[in-house]
């Protein structure tokens, strides 16, 4: 068995991966695999220059593949264990070079083991890359290369193009078995009294439980353009306006969801150190005290489709058991556009609960934290309290978008849940992505037409100002949309 390991963001030396490769080929026999260190490779890639992103080291890996392990022309079977920035990398190598040909069958990785993964970005990128290259949590010294930060930001468009290609695969039908492994310790030793995103609950201190694990939904509300025939009491009634300035949000389809992928939250761990470093605290080859090392070594031993299920439940029980004493948590990245396709970046949203469907209805503490994403405005990403948040229900959203009135404009829009709230949506550990469509109201006034009519004279034969033609310079909005398709002698 080939095991190769892949590092994170901006490391710069192989010691990160610390004493775990020497122990899962110390172990191995434990559990029945045939795993020498010789068959381990350590990966090292550059990711602290600028020019760098997550697609150029996609690239170079799988020349290194090429170069390393070739057969023939293809690459030998190989299983993986990546940390941190490592998952999306690999992820990415096998979107581009597998997937997106229709070739996934093809690929010759059999195993990803994530330790950790920034599948959905980590908070702490928002800082800018001065400040997250001081902290000693992720790096020694050594400045971020940008590109890399910016695919890593809370809702960055290639998270979510990424995100959205997986929804297509089903990896353990081509013997492809994707998993996993992250912790929720923070290391104090790390503690920075101005960055409270290092100790911020629901994570080991760099990435979030939500934020690393590969299960999630997608989903599209749109505004409603037509009159909806709805039931109310025992009647019909039509509807597009829920208030007279508020504009009904439907869901487009049904919530998209990938095939579930494993995912164990291991005690006792946290992102980074010789401590309780996920992966470079395991310093004793024959120590059994990590319980990741074996975690590793049974997602190794998954060979089919029943395997992958049953390790999929004991991840789970060991996720409840590690979650025994503490919340769980949920990352909300909502994209607002319009339907000519636009950003919409000037906007404020609202999340809703209880009956009255009222930002104050919602439990007190449910809230943790919010960011919109630097390069893409009209992602906003919340991170609220799942255990808090669904005891009082969610139930809606509003958005508030700007400009709201003039010749283009926007409507006030609002979701309204309609008998299962929605908390039946919301899953915890997890990562929602809602893409919100709003109309772009044009109004009539403006392109209009004047008649071309014939210029009076003046009786001296001089041409006089036409009563059909004039300016337009203070045109005033009419406040009826080129949409509505009004009758003329409606306007």
């Amino acid at each position: 068995m080939i095991v190769i390991f892949v590092h994170g963001w901006s490391v710069t030396d192989t010691e990160t991966y610390g004493l775990l490769p020497e122990a899962l080929a110390t172990q191995a026999g434990d559990y029945d695999l045939d795993l020498e260190i010789k068959h381990i490779l350590l990966g090292r890639y550059i990711s602290f220059h600028d020019e760098v992103s997550v697609a150029d080291v996609a690239r170079a890996f799988d020349k290194a593949l090429h170069d390393r392990i070739p057969v023939g022309k293809e690459i030998a079977e190989f299983s993986c264990i990546t940390h941190s920035t490592g998952g999306p990398v690999v992820r990415e190598w096998l979107q581009r070079t597998y997937a997106v040909k229709g070739r996934l069958s093809k690929s010759p990785m059999r195993h990803l083991i994530m330790l950790a993964p920034a599948n959905h970005g980590s908070a702490l990128a928002a800082l800018g890359k001065a400040r997250v290259g001081r902290i000693k949590a992720w790096f020694n010294g050594v400045e971020p290369g940008q590109r890399v930060l910016d695919w890593l930001s809370l809702g960055s468009q290639e998270q979510i193009d990424l995100a959205r290609a997986y929804l297509d695969y089903n990896p353990s039908e081509y013997c492809f078995f994707p998993f996993v492994l992250t912790g929720q310790t923070i290391d104090k030793q790390f503690y920075d009294f101005v960055n409270s995103y290092l100790v911020e609950p629901g994570s080991d201190g760099v990435v979030r439980v939500a934020g690393a694990n590969l299960n999630y939904s997608m989903i599209k509300f749109v505004e409603s353009t037509e009159e909806k025939k709805v039931k109310h009491g025992p009647d019909e009634i039509a509807i597009r306006l829920l208030k007279p300035d508020r504009y009904m949000l439907e869901p487009d389809g049904t919530p998209k969801r990938p095939k579930p992928v494993p995912i164990g939250v291991i005690p006792g761990a946290s992102h980074s150190g010789v401590a309780k470093g996920i992966m470079r605290s395991v310093v004793l080859p024959k120590s059994t005290k990590k319980s990741q090392v074996a975690e590793i070594l049974k997602c190794l031993k998954v060979v089919n489709k029943e395997d992958y299920v049953v390790r999929g439940t004991e991840l789970d029980e060991l996720t409840k058991q590690s979650q025994k004493q503490s919340h769980r948590y949920v990352m909300l990245v909502f994209v607002i556009k319009d339907d000519q396709g636009d950003p919409v970046s000037d906007y404020d949203l609202f999340l809703l609960g209880g009956v009255d469907r009222d930002p104050d209805k919602l439990t007190k503490g449910f809230f943790v934290d919010r960011q919109q994403n630097a390069s893409h405005r009209n992602h906003l990403v919340y991170y609220v309290d799942y255990d808090v948040i669904t005891k009082n229900k969610l139930t809606g959203f509003r958005v508030i978008a700007r400009p709201e009135k003039g010749f283009a404009f926007y409507h006030a829009v609002e979701y309204h849940s309609d008998g299962a709230d929605v908390n039946s949506l919301l899953k915890p550990n997890e990562t929602f992505y809602i893409e919100i469509v709003l109309h772009r109201s044009v109004d009539k006034n403006v392109f209009r037409f004047d008649n071309a009519s014939d210029p009076k004279l003046h009786t001296e034969g001089v041409i006089i100002k036409s009563e059909t033609r004039h300016s337009f310079k203070g045109e005033e909005p009419s406040t009826v949309e080129v949409d509505e398709k009004l009758a003329e002698d409606e306007v």
